[in-house]
């Protein structure tokens, strides 16, 4: 589901760059993921 909010279909034709688009848009995803990600620090 998350990996269509990229796009909606997948713009390459052959299958090797369809994987690498894939891959791209998966790493995008991963990236903001760790953006979203608090970090914690004790206090004190």
């Amino acid at each position: 589901h998350c990996i269509k909010l990229l796009g909606q279909s997948v713009m390459a034709r052959d299958f090797d760059r369809q994987v690498a688009e894939i891959q791209i848009r998966i790493a995008v995803l991963n990236r903001y993921t760790a953006l979203g990600i608090p970090v914690t620090e004790p206090a004190g």
